[in-house]
């Protein structure tokens, strides 16, 4: 292949959590600077890059699936692609073994070499035998902690993450990030802000804080911080709209939390708190610090102080133990609670962690029903919160318009990428076009499934 008059092409495919898109979105800025071009389609690419996730069995299953997919194109004399580098946490994860298993990969790129990208990449252009890039997932050593500024935005432009630490201080007994992403390490104050500030810029209207812990941030700095003064600071930024708080631990929600979302005008009345399960023997062998009481009472308490607050959890049935009483009780929780949004996982035994190697592991069919039962369940209350939804007015986040007739957006309850959507039904607001970027003021008129059709008013 003659490369000697052209620019090399990068196809990009970023798999995984909301953590795993600012990575992408990092690698994606060094390969833009590194003078490189993004293809459009990733088959049509000298170069396929994907950023895998590992978290849970199947999204190592679509990894590795992602994986051989750009193999085969590599493998197909019709299409450009030459080489393969597989980063991410599956990299980090497997390593060696990653390219024991999949024969065809050219680089496997570790999550401490993400902002070296492409500088690996050039070397295995130039490079026969594959590649391990790998080191020690820092700990807690703050001076080297990832910095996320300059990223290539790979969503609608007007929200974006911020990432506010890496890692994770808990030792949940069903979870591997601890030993993926190392040891909780916050970032420090300025840097957050600073790269806020160039999300502004960007024309960012939404922030989405996220971290393994949020509830934890600054506790691990020196001097010591924490979420409250951090989401202060960055309610002073001008041009942020909406502030919203995503994976906060119950038992890191306080009072003086909860004041600040009551009080402030920019953090938006909407709180992603995974519980996980609501037994309190289940919650023990998971080794969640929470017990039914604790969560019950936070989640009243929130209700209390902030009525019109949007709450999501995340749960997981079939962990090992559970009994019938013990998921019937989950049931009955999820029944009074009516959470808003609702996520739930079945319990998949991922080796090295303690949960793996518990007796009474629970047969596949009785997870694939009680996950069944469970997301039913929530599916009637939340078609039900839909309901009742119809005739109230909120204001809208414009993402995308689809049409001359349809826009789509959000409103404050609605996380993106996670949650359901508003279908704009009209995009114009009296005589004026609307666009991406726009906060309207809409109406609710009907909903469709999970979603809502709304209209401006």
């Amino acid at each position: 292949m003659n490369r000697k008059n052209r620019k090399i092409s990068v196809g990009f495919i970023a798999l995984g959590c909301p953590k795993n898109v600012v990575d992408s979105e990092r690698m994606l800025a060094e390969i833009a600077q590194g003078d490189f071009l993004i293809a459009a389609q990733p088959e049509n690419a000298d170069v396929i890059i994907i950023n895998t996730c590992a978290f849970i069995e199947p999204a190592k299953q679509e990894s590795l699936q992602a994986v051989k997919q750009a193999i085969e194109w590599k493998n197909n004399p019709r299409l450009k692609a030459n080489k393969v580098i597989v980063a991410g946490c599956l990299s980090e994860r497997m390593g060696q073994e990653l390219l024991d298993q999949v024969k065809g990969i050219d680089a496997v790129v570790g999550l401490e070499n993400r902002d070296n990208i492409a500088e690996i990449i050039t070397n295995t252009l130039n490079r026969k035998e594959p590649s391990i890039y790998s080191e020690p997932v820092k700990q807690s050593n703050h001076l080297n902690i990832h910095d996320d500024r300059t990223r290539l935005l790979i969503n609608s432009g007007y929200w974006a993450y911020l990432r506010i630490s890496e890692g994770c201080n808990r030792q949940c007994s069903f979870c591997t990030i601890p030993s993926i992403r190392g040891q909780f390490r916050s970032k420090k104050p300025e840097m957050i802000l600073q790269e806020a500030q160039e999300l502004v810029v960007c024309g960012v209207a939404e922030l989405n804080i996220i971290a393994q812990d949020t509830t934890f941030y600054g506790r691990d700095l020196k001097p010591k911080s924490d979420l409250v003064a951090l989401i202060k600071q960055l309610e002073t930024i001008e041009s942020i709209e909406w502030i919203r708080l995503m994976y906060l631990y119950p038992t890191g929600i306080n009072d003086e939390l909860i004041k600040t979302i009551s009080d402030s005008e920019k953090i938006v009345h909407y709180l992603d708190i995974p519980i996980q399960h609501i037994n309190d023997k289940i919650l023990k062998s998971m080794r969640r610090p929470d017990t039914k009481k604790q969560i019950t009472e936070l989640l009243e308490k929130l209700r209390e102080a902030i009525p019109d607050i949007v709450l999501r959890t995340t749960t997981i049935v079939g962990f090992p133990g559970e009994t019938d009483e013990q998921f019937n009780e989950l049931m009955d929780f999820i029944k009074s609670i009516r959470f808003d949004a609702l996520g739930c996982f079945k319990y998949y035994p991922e080796s090295g962690t303690v949960a793996a190697k518990m007796p009474d592991q629970i047969p596949e069919d009785i997870k694939e029903q009680r996950i069944e039962e469970l997301m039913l369940c929530q599916q009637n209350i939340a078609f039900e919160k839909n309901r009742q939804k119809i005739g109230k007015k909120f204001k809208c986040l414009v993402d995308s318009l689809e049409n001359k007739q349809l826009a789509r957006g959000r409103y404050y309850g609605q996380a993106p990428d996670i949650d359901s959507i508003c279908l704009i039904r009209s995009n114009k607001k009296g005589k004026k076009q609307i666009k991406p970027g726009d906060f309207v003021d809409i109406k609710v008129v009907d909903f469709q499934n999970y979603d809502l059709i709304v209209e401006p008013f």
